[in-house]
């Protein structure tokens, strides 16, 4: 990743709105050809630093860079940066052709050279039977990818996408992911992408920033975020998990010895942990087997709720005193399942736990 060029450079960046800090010394690099995301809940400070990116706001302090290039000073048309919105914001009266080829236009192509690069940003958002059509002919769907392929016309240096799937229903939500995802590999351009939505964010990202309270609680790949997180914050955020309160028996270098409040002693990787101290041990779900999948670590437990989700049931199990929440795939048509106040053997491997801290 980093013998990438750099698209784009954060550093330092605070914005205040009166007295209220929406943004806190944030710094980091966007690299060239990146889906990079930005994640977190509302008001933790995305849209606004995605708005400062495209020279909608200024920060307060700090710089951002363009290639190398300071952008602070630049109106949001001087800059090589395009966004789509999540209202889309196609004009109503144009045509799907007339869309695209707008920004074209004002930006002084040649006809000729406007009509093959319409053309062809129709074909690749597969709309170029709906040319003639109005926006408000087309579903939702079909707006989008109007929006995108004329936000992608220009060949802009980077795309910024604000939340742009969120008005979409969940079937065409997930296929939408494949299609952004495709139409970035295919154009190569940099996507810097808002969203609180977890799944979209481990799904379609190369690397995910998470935003909380102003401020960068983790940045890594989708894969670091989930199963290695930074703190309980980003542990809580990033898909389901168990908090136990455990108390550190020693910490060895990035390894910690805690015993849970299920009588076990466990060794595994741990984030600010300190011998002697309170501290807290996540556990995922889908970590936990039970019965005949049960390795590593066994207890026994009680089931006292269960939720069947169609590819997964969720449990909750009492152990000792102690609730966990489990998720078994149900990977057989009309496989196991564990009845409310069924005794069960739970297990779970020293690696899949980690330790965040207090």
């Amino acid at each position: 990743m980093t013998s990438r060029g750099k698209a784009i450079e954060v550093e330092g960046v605070t914005k205040d709105f009166g007295t209220f800090r929406a943004l806190d010394g944030v710094s980091f690099d966007i690299y060239d050809n990146e889906f990079f995301t930005l994640l977190g809940p509302s008001g933790c400070g995305k849209t606004t630093l995605l708005r400062m990116l495209a020279g909608f706001d200024a920060p307060t302090s700090g710089a951002i860079r363009l290639h190398g290039k300071p952008i602070l000073d630049l109106p949001p048309h001087k800059r090589r940066v395009n966004t789509v919105f999540q209202s889309y914001a196609l004009f109503p009266h144009m045509t799907v052709e007339q869309n695209i080829a707008f920004g074209l236009e004002n930006l002084g192509w040649p006809k000729d050279r406007r009509s093959a690069r319409t053309a062809q940003m129709l074909e690749m958002v597969h709309m170029a039977q709906f040319a003639r059509r109005r926006p408000d002919q087309l579903s939702g769907g079909q707006r989008q990818r109007v929006a995108l392929a004329r936000a992608l016309a220009p060949e802009p240096e980077v795309l910024l996408l604000d939340e742009p799937l969120s008005a979409l229903d969940l079937k065409l939500r997930q296929a939408m992911r494949d299609e952004l995802r495709t139409l970035q590999r295919q154009t190569g351009i940099t996507f810097v992408f808002v969203t609180h939505d977890q799944e979209e964010a481990l799904d379609m990202s190369d690397r995910i920033c998470v935003l909380g309270q102003g401020r960068i609680q983790h940045l890594g790949t989708p894969n670091e975020i989930y199963e290695d997180p930074a703190n309980r914050f980003v542990a809580d955020f990033i898909g389901e998990t168990n908090f136990l309160p455990v108390q550190v028996i020693s910490v060895d270098g990035d390894m910690a010895s805690v015993k849970t409040p299920m009588g076990q002693v466990v060794t595994t990787l741990q984030k600010a942990a300190t011998a002697g101290q309170a501290a807290t041990l996540s556990l995922r779900p889908e970590k936990i087997g039970m019965e005949d999948q049960a390795v590593g670590e066994i207890m026994q437990g009680r089931v006292t709720n269960k939720n069947y989700m169609g590819g997964y049931t969720h449990y909750t199990v009492d152990v000792g005193g102690t609730e966990l929440r489990v998720s078994k795939r149900n990977a057989i048509s009309h496989s196991q399942s564990f009845e409310i106040g069924r005794e069960v053997r739970l297990g779970f491997r020293h690696d899949s736990a980690r330790v965040l801290g207090a």
